[in-house]
């Protein structure tokens, strides 16, 4: 029902803005960050607290700074779309993330993204080793982009 609301509010008028989307994972969070006026996402940042109320310190630095108007969160599946573990906290974060900051939270389909992101990084010459500093938000920014490439066609 909630989400239902969001698309009325969204369907009437065009929102214009940043969006912060997340690779929500058990050990760490991928951040990218993008233009609703322009369509693009960039990688923005790694969350690497592992205890609840320091990643939520962390992200509401991020939020306070980018001042988003919406979220994304990658939603895990298995290939042929059924729920697993991950999909139930992904979709607990989503949750918490709207209920905390009042912003609309989209869940995105981010299947294959962190494989995605691991072919992006090694096709530009990043190592297996240095590519866990940035495969998060590389994945996280994959997802924003579907997001954008899905949703908002830019004028």
């Amino acid at each position: 029902m909630q989400n239902q609301q969001h698309l009325a509010l969204d369907a009437e008028r065009p929102l214009v803005g940043t969006v912060l989307a997340f690779d929500f994972g058990e050990k760490r969070i991928g951040v990218a960050v993008g233009d609703l006026g322009l369509g693009l996402a960039h990688p923005l940042a790694t969350v690497h607290e592992g205890i609840t109320k320091r990643r939520f310190d962390t992200i509401t630095k991020l939020i306070e700074e980018w001042k988003p108007v919406q979220l994304v969160v990658g939603l895990p599946t298995h290939a042929d779309g059924t729920d697993h573990e991950l999909t139930r906290l992904s979709r607990r974060f989503a949750r918490r993330l709207e209920g905390r900051f009042g912003i609309s939270t989209k869940l995105v389909d981010e299947r294959y993204t962190s494989i995605a992101a691991r072919v992006t990084l090694r096709e530009a010459g990043i190592k297996r080793k240095k590519q866990k500093l940035v495969l998060d938000q590389v994945a996280a920014q994959l997802i924003l982009q579907s997001y954008f490439d899905r949703q908002y066609v830019p004028t």
